[in-house]
């Protein structure tokens, strides 16, 4: 499943017009995210803040049937 989201993760704002402003879209194809910018200099800063360092870790899925809480 691929999702669109047309909220400027960097200015907080609507892109009105999508199809007029640049976006990312990071993903395999099948599922992604379609990310709309309100200026190319968002875009920028958007991608350049978001590289996953090795550190870091990422968790992914929505499935919670077999998580038990610890602690």
């Amino acid at each position: 499943m691929n999702t669109r989201t047309i909220t400027d993760p960097i200015s907080q704002r609507d892109v009105s017009n999508p199809s007029s402003h640049p976006c990312a879209y990071m993903g395999d194809g099948e599922h992604g995210i379609e990310v709309f910018f309100e200026s190319e200099e968002n875009r920028n800063t958007f991608l350049t803040e978001m590289q996953v360092s090795p550190s870091r870790k990422v968790v992914c899925g929505s499935s919670s049937d077999d998580y038990v809480a610890e602690g």
